[in-house]
């Protein structure tokens, strides 16, 4: 009785040491980092966790075939989507704006001007050679002002080397071009 709990636990210690050795792909911060700066209205900006589409949610890379099926490549993400996202995009606003920028919860003792909500609804690489980001974005002062919601759709290159190294620095790209149209449509 005692040697079929011994031989489970084995089989699952097996298991997850094989499930650790797979590659996991990201671009470099260095390569995504925002050259343009926008001036915008509020000092502190909050960012909420990025939405994804449930298939984005995964850690596995997806692609849109031909057909318009969404499937997973097989190499993983570094980091689980909706995360990464979030926290490239409070650092590229950052960057952009040169204003206090941090992701929810807010980490600060004075409460954020403003919130930036990101609502995704494409989030994969295309069969024609791009990584698209589209969705909403909402924003909504803290104080007064006027709430905001603007569509985006915005498609980077995947580079001529393709695979899943190109398709993270595509979407690290597509994120960037996301924060300059945040800053851009929703904090000036």
């Amino acid at each position: 009785m005692t040697k079929l709990p011994a031989l489970s636990l084995f089989a699952a210690l097996s298991l997850a040491a094989c499930a650790g050795t797979e590659a996991r792909f990201d671009a470099p911060t260095p390569t995504a980092a925002p050259s343009e700066s926008v001036s915008v209205r509020f000092a502190r900006i909050e960012v909420v966790a990025v939405t994804l589409p449930t298939y984005g949610q995964d850690e596995e890379i997806h692609i849109r075939e031909a057909s318009g099926a969404i499937v997973p490549l097989g190499p993983l993400w570094a980091d689980e989507p909706a995360r990464a996202v979030t926290l490239q995009l409070a650092r590229d606003l950052d960057t952009i704006t040169g204003r206090l920028v941090a992701p929810e919860p807010w980490p600060f003792r004075d409460p954020s001007d403003v919130r930036v909500d990101l609502r995704v609804t494409d989030f994969h690489a295309t069969e024609a050679g791009t990584f698209r980001l589209a969705g909403q974005v909402f924003v909504a002062p803290e104080d007064g002002g006027r709430d905001r919601a603007r569509g985006f759709e915005i498609e980077t290159p995947i580079g001529a080397e393709g695979g899943p190294a190109a398709i993270a620095a595509a979407r690290a790209q597509a994120v960037t071009q996301l924060a300059l149209f945040v800053a851009k449509n929703g904090l000036r």
